[in-house]
């Protein structure tokens, strides 16, 4: 099928939620799959419900949602929110990403470990710790993109515009 042409979730779906602290944030990630295995929906819960935190990460879930019934491939939906800037950031207690830039950062990179081959989440540039710990162990092989840390050294700055 075509992407753009929606597709529906069954009634009944298998999923997994993943309970995630972000800074002193707690978080709820719900994915769950289509009957072809592949992801077809997200829900993230954050905070007090009617909070503008958890209605804006609540809104960039549906917005995944809706790309994902209309068959965008999730590389492309999610490369957006890699490195996205706010808080509440810094560790989770998540032991496959223990830092993060945001919420939509940590929920961009969970949804890539989980529901992308390798080839695509290297393509975003986002691995697990055993593929960042293989990285490190051969800094220079065939393949591989050497050694670097979990997150950049310092936040993005401001956009410069010219004068």
């Amino acid at each position: 099928m075509a992407s753009g042409v929606r597709r529906t979730m069954p009634r009944r779906r298998g999923g997994h939620t993943t309970a995630v602290t972000i800074g002193a944030e707690r978080f709820y990630l719900t994915a769950n799959q289509h009957h072809d295995g592949g992801l077809g929906e997200v829900f993230l819960h954050w905070g007090k419900h009617g909070t503008s935190g958890a209605g804006l990460v609540s809104t960039y879930a549906i917005a995944l949602s809706i790309g994902l019934r209309h068959r965008i491939p999730l590389a492309e939906l999610i490369r957006p929110g890699l490195g996205q800037y706010f808080l509440p950031n810094g560790r989770t207690d998540d032991p496959e990403i223990p830092r993060v830039w945001s919420a939509v950062d940590y929920i961009a990179r969970r949804l890539a470990i989980d529901w992308l081959p390798y080839p695509d989440r290297s393509a975003l540039g986002v691995y697990t710790l055993a593929e960042r710990a293989g990285f490190r162990e051969n800094p220079g092989g065939a393949g591989t993109r050497g050694p670097f840390s979990l997150l950049p050294c310092r936040p993005p700055g401001p956009r410069h515009r010219p004068a």
